[in-house]
């Protein structure tokens, strides 16, 4: 079945089209139009009845309705004032029964440890991520960590690539190690171009974030340049890649407290090890007055 074929859903598309709309390239508008991916992603988010869904970028709504289908609390941020009112149109009987909240915003402005931490466990983040928005939305996830018990986010498939990688891979990056600092990180579901309409140049993926208790990595500073320098250059070593840290004896004695030879590049640290660094590190960094 081709993507135009797919119940976009009936309704949805008619009122697409009567409204004279069309998916906003500025916006990386690809819309969920399988029935069948939805519901798997709804299973995955709304994993307990009652649960609290924030979901990013509702679109027209295909995982808002398997959703509360599910018994979750739906809070929808779509930020196309051309579909906050269809969502609010054809979502009207659950907004009134105070299950749904269309939230018409930026969900990279929005409060959303607020958001969370103001209504009933299980916290779940959901959504399917544009391209452009993917870092700083799994960057805000991660700072946020303690807050959620699940992200379930629909990614590009290399985006998922790098967010599962194994160190020593090539898809091994900084994106890895943060998120792996906070979250166990799964690949779920495979999803391809056909799943969505305007159909995408590249097959999809879902990706499900469970917070890890406590943390491989606190995320302070040090932390973050270690992680962010060793992954600046990748064929420099990280002799080489730290200079910037520090004296190179302080960056050495760290490196060989923490157990790590300096002739190794990033990309093979695990998290762990990044971790052990930054906190030697940390413990010798001059104090300010």
């Amino acid at each position: 079945m081709s993507a135009e074929d797919r119940p976009f859903t009936a309704a949805a598309t008619r009122t697409f089209r009567e409204r004279g709309l069309a998916a906003k390239k500025s916006f990386g508008q690809n819309f969920l139009v399988d029935p069948g991916i939805a519901r798997q992603i709804a299973e995955l988010a709304a994993f307990r009845e009652g649960a609290t869904v924030v979901e990013v970028g509702a679109g027209l709504g295909a995982l808002t309705e398997p959703l509360l289908a599910r018994g979750a609390h739906v809070v929808a941020i779509e930020r196309d004032r051309d579909l906050c009112p269809i969502l609010r149109d054809a979502f009207a009987a659950p907004i009134a029964e105070g299950r749904l909240v269309v939230l018409e915003a930026d969900a990279k402005q929005v409060d959303l440890r607020a958001e969370l931490a103001s209504r009933a466990a299980p916290r779940v983040i959901a959504g399917n991520l544009p391209y452009q928005l993917t870092g700083p939305l799994l960057e805000l996830t991660t700072s946020i960590a303690r807050t959620v018990d699940r992200a379930v986010f629909m990614v590009q498939a290399e985006v998922a690539d790098r967010m599962v990688a194994a160190p020593g891979s090539e898809s091994y990056g900084a994106l890895t190690v943060f998120l792996g600092a906070a979250f166990g990180v799964k690949r779920a579901l495979t999803v391809g171009k056909g799943a969505f309409h305007p159909r995408p140049g590249v097959d999809s993926a879902v990706v499900v974030l469970t917070p890890i208790v406590p943390a491989r990595a606190e995320e302070t500073e040090g932390f973050r340049a270690a992680v962010k320098a060793a992954f600046a250059q990748r064929r420099k070593t990280l002799r080489n890649a730290w200079r910037a840290l520090g004296p190179a004896p302080v960056v050495a004695q760290c490196a060989q407290t923490a157990g790590i030879d300096l002739d190794r590049r990033g990309e093979t640290l695990s998290v762990e090890e990044f971790a052990r660094f930054a906190a030697e590190l940390g413990r010798h960094a001059t104090p300010t007055v």
